[in-house]
């Protein structure tokens, strides 16, 4: 396959993306040759670890190729959307629980999909261009892909300020919302992926990892603590609208940019995750009880005619400028039943 580039060398497997030019986007054929390949690898004594990497300077993967979903959920479609992100789920539940060493190498754009394959490894590298970022609900849809487990398990209430206002992080600020691991100048890379594939050591990577720049973040965390700890996105919004400061204007201005209704489940779903115990499939299943929906009920379609289709930038939401009922969010988050997400046992 001419996406992505799946191969054995020396101790190590390696899949590196080859779509440069489309920012690495990951297509639903590109998902299923990862999962097949972990899969085999899992047994094959040969392969002590699983390198993962990405042609180009501007992207590892910037997410989803969605404009087949886009496609096939305007012809009223869903099978397709449903599957995808079925399979998508399962390789991400995959790649979390692999037995052995996963190691992502993360320069520039991170986001959506591309999350899912580089940052639920246990080594995960960023560098001085990393860009990592959760802008689902900038498209009608919630933080997936695994991506609301992390923002559950982050400090303080960091996870409700990168889910809800989909910010960028930077290599000190993934690490800190606990998305990447290493940071190791880019430069490095070559040799330390040339010495993974001879020596089957996943130590290097520690070993080579340096302190990263000071991001953003941290200096913020009071700040967003003090907001995002309220219990609505009403309440958010209207603790924000209160304070006269740099940090509140700018952060106004995503919340009233972004779906309300992906918002509002996304601030739900993480105070499920920590209530019930944060767990990989939990969040999963919880993530896909919306995107099973999202084509339907949500303001997915229109996100995506807004954003990459049309692109006018001037999506119709609903619940704009009021509040987002509660029915709404529960009918949304709703056990599926028997469409409920399930997963193939552990790989031993």
């Amino acid at each position: 396959m001419s996406d992505i580039h799946i191969r054995k060398t020396g101790q190590a497997g390696r899949i590196t993306f080859t779509r440069p030019k489309a920012l690495n986007a990951m297509s639903y054929e590109m998902c299923m040759a990862i999962d097949a390949a972990m899969r085999g690898w899992a047994d094959d004594d040969n392969v002590k670890l699983v390198v993962i990497d990405a042609e180009g300077d501007k992207a590892f993967c910037a997410g989803g190729d969605i404009a087949e979903l886009y496609d096939t959920g305007t012809k009223g479609d869903y099978s397709y959307g449903r599957t995808f992100w079925r399979d998508e789920y399962r390789l991400n539940a995959l790649i979390f629980e692999y037995k052995k060493p996963v190691i992502s190498f993360m320069q520039g754009f991170t986001m959506g999909g591309g999350v899912g394959i580089g940052c639920h490894g246990t080594h995960r590298i960023v560098n001085e261009t990393s860009q990592i970022a959760m802008p689902e609900v900038g498209i009608g849809l919630v933080p997936d892909v695994g991506g609301s487990l992390m923002l559950a398990l982050a400090p303080d209430h960091l996870g409700e300020y990168l889910g809800m206002t989909a910010a960028r992080m930077g290599a000190d600020d993934a690490i800190l919302a606990g998305f990447a691991d290493f940071f190791i100048p880019q430069e490095q890379w070559p040799a330390l992926i040339s010495a993974l594939e001879e020596t089957g050591a996943a130590k290097l990577v520690e070993d080579a990892a340096l302190p990263a720049p000071q991001g953003k973040l941290r200096p913020a965390l009071a700040d967003i603590t003090r907001h995002f700890a309220k219990d609505s996105l009403e309440d958010i919004q209207a603790s924000l609208q209160a304070e006269d400061s740099d940090f509140a204007a700018a952060t106004l201005k995503p919340l009233s940019r972004n779906s309300p209704l992906s918002m509002a489940c996304t601030l739900e779903m993480l105070r499920r995750l920590r209530a019930d115990g944060p767990a990989i499939r939990r969040a999963l299943d919880l993530e896909y009880r919306y995107t099973f929906r999202a084509m339907e009920q949500s303001d997915f379609l229109e996100g995506i005619r807004a954003q990459i289709i049309d692109k006018d930038r001037n999506p119709k939401w609903q619940y704009a400028g009021q509040p987002v009922p509660a029915q709404a969010i529960e009918d949304m988050l709703a056990p599926l039943g028997a469409d409920a997400l399930t997963f193939e046992e552990e790989l031993t």
